[in-house]
């Protein structure tokens, strides 16, 4: 099938007399007749659910198409995006180990990476993503695990190249790990680049609506873990608390998922409800159709912005002439990378804090990447635990506005952009 029609119809295939829409789980255990069978699904001799903290028929059917729509073998839904990007890393990394990360990222991922994993004894190193190889490659040492970065960062809206980051970690014998919350699967495909996992915050526009909060992990199964069993002892070697089995061995491309799983999910719980896979896939039924409606607005309007003379700057890879324009060409399907975009008004800080509270159609929230069309002020909301050292390794100026653009006629949202320009 191609994608959009995954978007509608893949993961769940009723048969006759089913029900069309993937029906809702909502229970945390499953009813076996005999104990040799619950015996069986516990040592991962048999497939089935019997908790749903580790699984469920909902959230497997939703994971079951981000996977399909991302192109990989397997996928694992979490509570957030963050939980997504955590399990990702640790489900490689122990304490001792090292992560080289793209510096323009989330900030939440940031503090994720920067502060909480470092306490567990992950070290990291971020590094310039506009870098050349040679210079990223110094990041590298005999302890690291994996390589982290977003496809669009959030909210630079820095472009990574993809191959580049892949040949990079391919090199040094570990996978890459990207989060394509922003492209979605729809506009980008990072596992086609040398891209290993993927992440998503489906809080985004997966869902694009508000409705709930999750994440998502799919991995390619193009990672050889036994090529590298030095590395990834976790995902090779007999696990003991599992009767001496082997993830690569006994489950192939679908290892590091499996472990996932059995490991993370059980131990740490973040397990989306029933009802909030539901309302993902509710969301990426339209996605196919929301996400290029998103794009085509944002650049219409980034184009708009350009042309303002009370406007400083404008920071969209969509736009001819950025810096990034030719990634997309490269690595997008279309001329516009997503519908988030920042710009700064001339005055700086206070100017673009005084037009933000000007905004009448336009909210003042802490979302992205949803119907309505919102902005934030990073160095004032998200990214305010950062030093200003920080905020400029980060790609974030202190007048920057993000701006992510819904599904609104666009000649509205340029009318109040229009009146809030003139209060500044």
């Amino acid at each position: 099938m191609k994608i959009d029609t995954i978007c509608v119809q893949g993961g769940w295939t009723p048969a006759c007399g089913e029900p069309r829409q993937v029906p809702i789980y909502q229970t945390t255990t499953f009813k076996y007749d005999t104990t040799q069978h619950m015996a069986d699904l516990f040592d991962l001799k048999a497939p089935g659910y019997f908790y749903t903290r580790l699984a469920n028929p909902t959230n497997d059917a939703v994971a079951k198409k981000i996977a399909s729509l991302e192109g990989g073998v397997a996928a694992i839904l979490t509570s957030s995006g963050q939980a997504a990007n955590f399990f990702a890393v640790h489900n490689l990394c122990s304490a001792g180990d090292h992560v080289v990360c793209s510096a323009q990222i989330y900030g939440g991922t940031y503090n994720l990476f920067n502060v909480s994993l470092r306490k567990l004894g992950i070290e990291y190193t971020f590094v310039d993503p506009d870098a050349s190889p040679a210079t990223i490659q110094k990041a590298f040492r005999p302890n690291t695990k994996c390589v982290f970065g977003e496809t669009v960062a959030n909210p630079s809206g820095a472009v990574l190249d993809i191959e580049k980051f892949a040949k990079l970690a391919h090199r040094n014998g570990v996978p890459l790990i990207m989060d394509n919350t922003f492209p979605t699967p729809i506009l980008c495909r990072p596992i086609e680049f040398g891209c290993d996992i993927v992440t998503h915050a489906t809080t985004k526009y997966i869902d694009g609506h508000s409705s709930q909060v999750g994440g998502c992990i799919v991995d390619s199964g193009n990672f050889d873990w036994t090529k590298h069993a030095d590395k990834f002892p976790g995902l090779v070697e007999p696990d003991a608390s599992y009767h001496g089995l082997s993830y690569a061995k006994t489950f192939g491309k679908q290892a590091y998922i499996v472990k996932c799983t059995t490991h993370l999910m059980r131990d740490f719980g973040a397990i989306p409800s029933p009802f909030n896979a539901f309302l993902v896939n509710l969301g990426l039924e339209s996605l196919h159709v929301r996400i290029r409606r998103h794009a085509e607005s944002a650049l219409k309007i980034a184009k708009w912005l350009k042309a303002q003379k009370k406007v400083a700057w404008v920071h969209f890879a969509g736009l001819p002439g950025d810096k990034y324009n030719r990634l997309v060409k490269k690595q997008f399907d279309g001329n516009s990378p997503c519908g988030v975009m920042t710009f700064g008004i001339k005055g700086g800080r206070a100017a673009s804090i005084k037009f933000m509270d000007s905004l009448k159609v336009i909210g003042i929230v802490t979302h992205v990447a949803d119907a309505w069309s919102c902005v934030l002020h990073p160095a004032s909301h998200t990214h305010r635990q950062l030093t200003d050292e920080q905020l400029k390794a980060a790609g974030i100026p202190p007048d920057l506005i993000r701006l992510s653009v819904g599904l609104e006629d666009p000649e509205d949202l340029i009318a109040d952009l229009r009146q809030a320009l003139k209060s500044v």
